[in-house]
C-alpha cells in the first residue's frame, strides 16, 4: 500500500478552515511564538504505575481519586499474570470480545489465552446483540510500555508486544506520543515507528509547546500499557484504555476506553436517536450508498464522539481515522475501536461543557463555510421535472400559488444519457435560456452532478472521459487501467479527486458547463462512491486488501459491496484507505472550482461526507423514505450534523421515496421550515408534493410555514455567521444550552436554532396536540399569544394543523424581516425586532448583514454588525461595525414580549410614537417606528 503523511494534503489542497480576522491573528502570533520556543512548562499530573517511576508536577485536586482507580488496576493486572478463575470473573457487562474477527469454540478461546464462558440465549458473539462468549481476562497483556519521556510537547513513550498474537501482521513495537496541545485539548498518537503507515491527509493544527496549564491530568499503565486521563477539577475518568488490551497490526487496530456516563451521541452517519444505546451496540463507519434504516452503515463518517458527564461536564474524543471500523459501545459503560488500517491518532476534548466541546473539535478540524444568502431559501427538487417545460411550469405554479421559492433544481433528467456535463437537446433545448430566465426572476440553479464519468461512448464523443483519459485523472485498477464500474450512465469511470490534476480537469469540466448554463451551485450525489456492480465490471483480485482478517459490520458484507474495488489506486494511497473520503475530496474541488468560476461565494450540497466537510458543502440526510419514523429521524440527523460542523444539513422535505400523505407533507415541511438546509424532493413516479399540490388547507399551513422560515432569515443567517466565525452550531440540541438539565440530555423530537429559539414539531399522525420539553425559564410563543414559566418540565402545547409551536427564550432579541417571494426581495423589506425579556427586563441579541454572496465578506471586514441590548425599558442597538449593506434597511417595528404593565409613554430616539399597542393579557407592546438600520436608536417606553 502506497503510504502517505499530512503534509501533503496542507500543500495540495488547503484544507485549513477560513476563519475570522481575529482567530487568524491569534495564530499568526502562536506561530510566531514557535519559532523560538520558551522553556517548556511542567508537566500536567501524571504517574507511571506498574513497575514505573513517577514524573514531576504536583498533583491536582482531582488526581489522587483517578490514581486509586488505576492503581487498583495495576495490582489486579499483577496478581492476573498468575493462573487462576479470577481471571476470568468478568461480568458480562464488561468483557470485551477476544474473537472480533470471527466466531471462536471454547478450544479456539483458550487457545488464544482468553475466557470462554456462554451467556443466555444466541450467537457467541459480542460487538453487536449481546456479551462475548470469548472475551480477555482480566489484565491481558498486550504491550507494556518502556522509556516514558517528557518532550517539547508532552510525552512520548515506546510500547513493546508482550508476546506474539493471533494477529497476521502483528507490530511489535510502537511510539507512543502524548500531545498536551492546549488547555482543554490533548492528542496521543500510536504508530509503527519502523514503518510510515498511512494517516488521513486531514490539516490539522501544528504541535506547539505543552500547554502551560490544563484542564486534564495523565496517568499511564506500564505492564500491560494502559492510558488514563481525567477531568483536573472531579477526577472523574474521562477515557482509561487499561479496561482491555491495546492490538496493533497491518490490517487490524484495536484500543478501548471505559465511558463516564451512558449518555454518548456522535459517530455518524448512520438512522439513530440523538443519544447512542450502550447495550451492546456497533456503529460501523464505512461510506455507503443505502436508503436510511437502522443499524446500517450510511453515507458519511464522523469517528467523533460527545459524553456529557455528571454536573453538566462534557468531553468529546475523534479519531483521525478513514479506514473501514467498528465502534463497539457495551453495558459498563465502555467503547471500544477496531479499525482496519492506518494508525490511531486520538484528540480528547475537555470542554468542560458540550457547547465547547464542539468549537475544540471544530478547531482541529475547521469551521464551517459561510453560505450565500439565497442558499438558506427554499428549494425545489424532483426526479422526474423531465423538461424545460415542466420545470419552468414549476416555478409558474410555486408563484401563482404565493409559495416563497428560491432555488429551482433537477435531477438526472436534464442530462444526455445521464451522463454529467451534457444536456438533452431534446427536453431541455432551451435549458440555457431557462436558467437565464430564473435569474431574471430573482432565482438560482442547482443541478445534480455524479462523480461517475461515461465511458461507453466511442473516443472522440465525450470530452469529460476523453481528456479526463489523457490527463490520468481516473482510480486505476491492479492493471494500471482506469477502474470501470457501473452507475446511471452505464459503464463509468471514477475520478481521483486526491490527484492535483484532477483538480484542475474538474475544473475545467465545471467551467466549459458553466458557460453554456449558468447554474449557481452543485449537487454532488452517488459519491460514496456508489456502484452498481460489487467493486468493478471486471470484478476484484484477491488481495489482502479486498478480503482483509477482520470486516467490520458494513452492509453487503464486503468491502467492494456497492462500491469499487478496496486495492485499486489513487493518487495518495489505495481506495483501501482513502473510501470514506471520496465525497469529501470531490466536495473539495467543487467548492473551489465553484470559486474559481463564478467568483462569488459557492454552495455545494454533497451526499457523502467525512470529518472536515462542513468547510466546504452542506448535506442532505439521502434517500429517506416518506413516513413518520423517518421525519422523526430527521431532527437527530440534523442535530448530529451540527455537532459534526456541517450546519448546512436536511432531510428531503415529505420524504423522498414512495408516496406521501397530505398531514405528513405538511408537518414535514412545517419542521422542514426549521431545517438549516431547506429542500422539498421527490423521486419519480410518486404523487406529486410540491406545495401547491394539496388542498386549499394544506396549502395555507405549508405557506405559511415559508412565511416564517423567510421572515427569520437574518436570524438564521447571524446563526451560520457565527458558526463561520467562531465554531456554533446553528441547529443544536437542547443539552448545548441547557447541559446541567439532565433532562434535556435525551430529547431529539425537538431542537433550538442558536440559544433563542425553541420548536417543537408534531412528528406523529392525527395529532393537533404536542408534548414538549421546557428547560427551567421564561418562554414566549413567538406569535406573542402565549407565555411559558417553567420550572424545567414537558408541557402539552395546542397544534393544529397549520400549526408549528416556535418559542423565544427569555432574555434573547431576535432580528426579523418581511418575507418575500425571493430573499433577493425579501433582504429590501423592513425589519422587526422581537425582544423576549427575562423577569427583570433584559434581552439581547445582533445582527450580522453583508451583501450575502461575496466571497470572505468576515475575513476582509465587508460587514455590518449590530448589536441590540433591552434594559430597564429601552431597546437600544450599537453599531459594531457598519459598511454600507444595510443602507436603505429600516427598523419597522419592535415587539416586546414580557412587558408586565401598560406604558403610559413610548419615545424612538426621544420622539413620540402615538400608535403604538399593548396587550394586558398577554404583556406584549407593539411599536411601530420607521428607524435607519445604520444609525444607531433608542426606543424608549415607560
Amino acid at each position: 500500500m502506497l503510504q502517505i503523511t499530512r503534509g501533503w494534503w496542507r500543500a495540495l489542497l488547503g484544507l485549513r478552515a477560513r476563519r475570522g480576522r481575529p482567530r487568524r491573528r491569534r495564530r499568526r502570533h502562536h506561530v510566531l511564538g514557535r519559532s523560538r520556543p520558551p522553556p517548556p512548562p511542567p508537566p500536567p499530573p501524571l504517574l507511571l504505575l506498574g513497575g514505573g517511576a513517577g514524573h514531576g508536577g504536583a498533583a491536582g485536586p482531582g488526581a489522587a481519586a483517578a490514581a486509586a482507580l488505576l492503581a487498583l488496576f495495576a495490582a489486579a493486572a499483577a496478581g492476573a499474570r498468575s493462573p487462576g478463575a479470577a481471571r476470568c470473573e468478568v461480568a458480562p457487562g464488561d468483557r470485551f470480545d477476544c474473537g472480533a474477527e470471527r466466531l471462536l469454540s471454547r478450544a479456539g478461546c483458550e487457545a488464544r489465552g482468553c475466557c470462554y464462558a456462554p451467556v443466555g440465549p444466541g450467537r457467541p458473539t459480542g460487538g453487536g446483540g449481546g456479551p462475548p462468549w470469548c472475551f480477555f481476562p482480566r489484565g491481558y497483556r498486550s504491550y507494556r510500555a518502556e522509556n516514558l519521556t517528557a518532550t517539547a510537547g508532552g510525552y512520548a513513550a515506546l510500547l513493546r508486544r508482550c508476546a506474539a498474537t493471533f494477529l497476521p501482521g502483528d507490530v511489535g513495537t510502537l511510539r507512543l506520543d502524548v500531545a498536551l496541545e492546549t488547555r482543554s485539548r490533548l492528542r496521543f498518537t500510536l504508530r509503527d515507528p519502523a514503518r510510515q503507515r498511512y494517516e488521513v491527509p486531514l490539516d490539522t493544527p501544528p504541535a506547539g509547546a505543552r500547554a502551560a496549564s490544563t484542564l486534564y491530568g495523565l496517568q499511564f499503565n506500564e505492564d500491560p500499557f494502559g492510558l488514563v486521563v481525567y477531568r483536573e477539577s472531579t477526577g472523574k475518568v474521562l477515557l482509561n484504555t487499561t479496561v482491555a488490551p491495546l492490538f496493533f497490526a497491518d490490517q487490524f487496530l484495536q484500543i478501548s476506553t471505559s465511558l463516564p456516563s451512558h449518555f454518548i451521541t456522535g459517530l455518524g452517519e448512520h438512522l439513530t436517536s440523538l443519544i447512542l444505546d450502550t447495550a451492546w451496540t456497533k456503529i460501523t463507519l464505512w461510506n455507503r450508498d443505502m436508503a436510511p434504516v437502522p443499524q446500517v452503515n450510511l453515507y458519511g463518517s464522523h469517528p467523533f464522539y460527545l459524553v456529557m458527564e455528571d454536573g453538566g461536564l462534557a468531553h468529546g474524543v475523534f479519531l483521525l481515522n478513514s479506514n473501514a471500523m467498528d465502534v463497539v459501545l457495551q453495558p459498563s459503560p465502555a467503547l471500544t475501536w477496531r479499525t482496519t488500517g492506518g494508525i490511531l491518532d486520538f484528540y480528547v476534548f475537555l470542554g468542560p461543557d458540550p457547547k465547547s466541546v464542539v468549537r475544540q473539535y471544530l478547531d482541529v478540524v475547521g469551521y464551517p463555510f459561510m453560505p450565500p444568502y439565497w442558499g438558506l431559501g427554499f428549494h425545489l427538487c424532483r426526479w422526474g421535472y423531465s423538461s424545460t417545460a415542466i420545470t419552468r411550469e414549476v416555478v409558474i405554479n410555486m408563484t401563482a400559488a404565493r409559495f416563497p421559492l428560491d432555488v429551482q433544481w433537477n435531477d438526472l433528467d436534464y442530462m444526455d444519457a445521464k451522463r454529467d456535463f451534457t444536456f438533452n437537446k431534446k427536453t431541455f433545448k432551451d435549458y440555457p435560456d431557462m436558467v437565464r430566465d430564473f435569474h431574471q426572476n430573482g432565482l438560482r440553479y442547482i443541478m445534480i452532478v455524479d462523480p461517475g464519468i461515461s465511458s461507453s461512448g466511442p473516443p472522440g464523443t465525450y470530452k469529460p472521459y476523453d481528456d479526463g483519459l489523457k490527463r490520468g485523472v481516473f482510480i486505476q485498477n491492479a492493471t494500471g487501467q482506469p477502474l470501470i464500474g457501473k452507475v446511471w450512465p452505464g459503464p463509468t469511470a471514477y475520478p481521483d479527486f486526491t490527484n492535483p490534476e484532477t483538480r484542475e480537469w474538474w475544473y475545467d469540466m465545471v467551467k466549459e458547463f458553466h458557460d453554456q448554463v449558468p447554474f449557481d451551485g452543485m449537487w454532488i450525489d452517488m459519491n460514496e462512491p456508489s456502484n452498481f456492480v460489487e467493486g468493478s465490471q471486471d470484478g476484484c483480485p484477491s488481495n489482502n486488501l479486498e478480503d482483509p482478517p477482520y470486516v467490520p459490520g458494513v452492509f453487503g458484507g464486503r468491502l467492494q459491496a456497492g462500491t469499487i474495488c478496496a486495492s485499486s489506486q489513487q493518487y495518495l494511497s489505495s481506495h483501501y484507505n482513502l473510501h470514506s473520503l471520496y465525497g469529501l475530496t470531490e466536495a473539495i474541488a467543487s467548492h473551489d472550482a465553484l470559486v474559481r468560476v463564478r467568483g462569488k461565494r459557492p454552495f455545494v450540497i454533497s451526499r457523502s461526507t467525512f470529518a472536515g466537510h462542513g468547510r466546504y458543502a452542506g448535506h442532505w440526510t439521502g434517500d429517506v423514505w416518506s413516513n413518520w419514523e423517518q421525519l422523526y429521524y430527521s431532527i437527530p440527523e440534523v442535530l448530529l450534523f451540527n455537532l459534526f460542523g456541517v450546519p448546512l444539513v436536511g432531510a428531503d422535505i415529505c420524504g423522498f421515496v414512495s408516496d406521501t400523505t397530505e398531514e405528513l407533507c405538511v408537518r414535514w415541511t412545517q419542521l422542514g421550515a426549521f431545517y438549516p438546509f431547506m429542500r422539498n424532493h421527490n423521486d419519480h413516479g410518486n404523487r406529486p408534493q410540491e406545495p401547491y399540490a394539496f388542498s386549499p388547507a394544506a396549502q395555507n399551513a405549508m405557506r405559511k410555514a415559508l412565511y416564517l422560515r423567510y421572515s427569520l432569515l437574518p436570524y438564521l443567517y447571524t446563526l451560520f455567521h457565527k458558526a463561520h466565525s467562531t465554531g456554533e452550531t446553528v441547529a443544536r440540541p437542547l443539552f448545548l444550552e441547557f447541559p446541567k438539565d439532565p433532562n434535556t440530555w435525551t430529547v431529539d423530537h425537538q431542537l433550538m436554532w442558536g440559544a433563542g429559539l425553541l420548536i417543537t414539531p408534531v412528528l406523529e399522525a392525527g395529532k393537533t396536540k404536542v408534548s414538549g420539553y421546557f428547560p427551567a425559564g421564561t418562554w414566549y410563543s413567538l406569535a406573542g399569544d402565549s407565555t411559558i414559566h417553567s420550572k424545567g418540565q414537558w408541557i402539552l402545547l395546542p397544534a393544529p394543523l397549520d400549526t408549528i409551536n416556535v418559542h423565544v427564550r427569555a432574555g434573547h432579541i431576535l432580528p426579523l424581516q418581511e418575507p418575500a417571494f425571493r430573499t433577493v426581495e425579501s433582504r429590501k423589506k423592513g425589519m422587526t425586532l422581537t425582544v423576549a425579556l427575562t423577569t427583570d427586563g433584559f434581552a439581547r441579541g445582533d445582527l450580522f448583514w453583508d451583501d450575502g454572496e461575496s466571497l470572505q465578506t468576515f475575513e476582509n471586514g465587508d460587514y455590518t454588525q449590530i448589536l441590540f441590548l433591552a434594559t430597564h425599558g429601552a431597546v437600544l442597538s450599537e453599531l459594531l461595525r457598519v459598511n454600507g449593506q444595510v443602507d436603505g434597511l429600516l427598523l419597522k417595528a419592535v415587539t416586546v414580549l414580557g412587558v408586565t404593565s401598560p406604558p403610559r409613554q413610548v419615545l424612538a430616539n426621544g420622539a413620540l410614537v402615538d400608535d403604538f399597542s399593548y396587550r394586558s393579557d398577554t404583556q406584549v407592546l407593539t411599536i411601530p417606528v420607521s428607524l435607519p438600520m445604520w444609525e444607531q436608536f433608542a426606543i424608549t417606553w415607560s
